[in-house]
């Protein structure tokens, strides 16, 4: 099976790539990136010898880029997003042009051309959850309420794709999911800023009680999931996918600072985030039951797992958040923007 990948140079895009690469030697993949501040070519080194992999530097908004990286592709499978919140607040225009434009620029070119579509999505389009009733969940079946520019991106992209199924007969699927980390996470997000800033014996700055709660998942286990939707799942099917961990700031903070052997005294509280959403958890049951799926990686497992990546892997992070690597990054991409 041929992929083409959107964003593969990101986080979870990246780690995608070598997941496939590793379980599936006849799988091929091309790599759309536009290498944006938070793609990074580095997270696929290892595979770039690799004559199954083919990187094309591209916008998803730029029709012809999108035309020449599906030629001969049996199915997209959708990461490319603007995704930070924070950034969403401060600058939402880009958010909208990405997650919005780009994804139906992306479901043109795959109904020309007949070519399944599995769209990548985030659990922040349902709103926010109740701290007092924990036994509440998200699920396939939870109305839409999106509170961050991001989250408002990201829900419009995920109803334009069920609109081509419904509308031109488009195979596509959908997942949802909670949050990733794991390796090649890009440092602004909390839990490698945490890892970073531990190591480096800096404050771990925790928004405004420490209270808010998240549903965490290691990414591979988002991978396998994703994979497993794409050889079992159903066409117009929606499918959210959790990690059985929900951990408040502080909770994720302390964790990450017992893997550490760092003290606790590094916790610090900072100003809340605007419109901030108090709890998001996933209610995994579908997935689970239709297709045998389930989390592998318990929080605790998948922290000491990344805190020992973050360690082993101190030159890559470090020059990322240098203020070197912005003007890097753009060389890197003008040197391999090409088919490999």
């Amino acid at each position: 099976m041929k992929y083409l990948v959107t964003g593969g140079a990101g986080f979870i895009g990246s780690n995608f790539i070598h997941y496939m690469l590793g379980k599936y030697p006849d799988a091929k993949i091309v790599n759309l990136d536009k290498l944006t501040y938070a793609g990074n070519l580095e997270n696929l080194k290892s595979v770039e010898g690799d004559k199954r992999y083919q990187f094309i530097k591209g916008d998803i908004c730029d029709r012809k880029a999108v035309e020449k990286a599906m030629a001969d592709i049996d199915i997209v499978v959708h990461f490319a997003a603007e995704s930070h919140v924070d950034r969403s607040i401060t600058g939402p225009s880009v958010f909208v042009e990405t997650n919005v434009i780009g994804t139906q620029v992306l479901l043109d070119v795959a109904r020309e051309k007949n070519i399944r579509f599995h769209h990548v999505s985030t659990d922040e389009v349902f709103g926010s959850l109740s701290l007092k009733n924990k036994k509440d969940k998200f699920s396939e079946t939870t109305l839409y309420n999106p509170h961050s520019p991001y989250s408002a991106s990201k829900a419009a992209s995920d109803h334009l794709v069920r609109a081509y199924h419904d509308t031109y007969g488009l195979p596509v699927t959908i997942s949802n999911c909670s949050n990733n980390y794991g390796p090649y996470h890009f440092p602004e997000k909390v839990i490698p800023l945490f890892i970073t800033n531990a190591i480096q014996n800096k404050p771990l700055p925790i928004y405004g009680t420490g209270k808010a709660i998240r549903d965490y998942l290691y990414v591979t286990d988002h991978c396998s999931a994703i994979d497993t939707i794409i050889h079992k799942g159903k066409s117009g099917q929606t499918y959210c996918i959790g990690g059985d961990s929900e951990k408040n700031g502080i909770e994720v903070a302390e964790t990450i600072l017992k893997a550490l052997g760092k003290s606790k005294d590094l916790k610090t509280y900072v100003e809340d985030r605007k419109g901030h959403d108090m709890r998001y958890a996933i209610d995994h049951s579908k997935i689970t039951r239709e297709l045998g799926w389930r989390p592998s990686v318990n929080f605790e497992q998948g922290i000491v797992m990344t805190v020992d990546w973050y360690k082993e892997n101190e030159q890559w992070w470090k020059r990322i958040i240098s203020k070197k690597y912005l003007d890097t990054n753009r060389a890197q991409a003008n040197n391999k923007g090409i088919n490999k």
